[in-house]
């Protein structure tokens, strides 16, 4: 049984993930966030924590004899919560980190696609870029995962690029980037060491 912690447990992914990992018996969650408790019951297969992830001490108490770390939070103290997890993570003996920025954090939506949301426009992206150049540089086995706009859609609408290339778009649907996501988490070497964009395809959606 593969035991799985979600930081961020009570956010809008968040509860999409858990939604889906809950039907696999072969997963054992660990739910932490701020207000866990108050979306989550305790079960068989579910451990609920009230979690401050900016107190790496909590960190270490909730990763205990976890295998992977997905970290679904979001927010400005993000680059402090990212170095505590991986400090943590590192102290407990954990490998596998997915986490989940935005795209846009490497200025890699195009111009004429409208790249507001590019980290050289958009303040709010360098929390995201940073908490990502941790994770890069920091040793475990990561990936990081990199959606737009979270919106209800299709799980099947969804185009992949890479550090590197121009994203496709600056949207994704949460059926999409929930499918990726456990893909992720039951494949230890799915783009390992890569960083991942999910998004639907704006040139293709222009064109019909």
């Amino acid at each position: 049984m593969k035991r799985i912690l979600i930081l961020g447990a009570s956010g809008t992914f968040g509860k999409a993930l858990v939604e889906k990992l809950s039907n696999d018996k072969e997963c054992h969650l660990t739910l932490a966030s701020r207000h866990a408790s108050a979306c989550y019951q305790e079960s068989e297969r579910c451990h609920v924590v009230d979690c401050d992830a900016m107190n790496e001490a909590d960190l270490q108490q909730v990763m205990k004899g976890c295998d992977v770390v997905y970290c679904a939070i979001s927010g400005y103290d993000l680059p402090v919560i990212v170095a505590n997890t991986v400090s943590a993570m590192k102290k407990k003996g954990v490998r596998r980190l997915i986490f989940m920025g935005a795209v846009g954090i490497y200025n890699e939506i195009p111009v004429d696609m409208d790249d507001d949301d590019n980290v050289r426009n958009n303040p709010d992206q360098i929390p995201n870029r940073k908490a990502a150049d941790i994770v890069e540089n920091s040793g475990l086995d990561y990936t990081i995962l990199r959606p737009g706009y979270l919106q209800d859609g299709d799980k099947d609408d969804f185009t992949l690029t890479f550090k590197g290339e121009q994203a496709k778009g600056y949207v994704s649907t949460i059926p999409s980037v929930v499918e990726l996501a456990v893909r992720l988490i039951n494949d230890d070497t799915l783009y390992l060491h890569q960083s991942v964009s999910i998004t639907r395809n704006m040139s293709t959606i222009k064109k019909q």
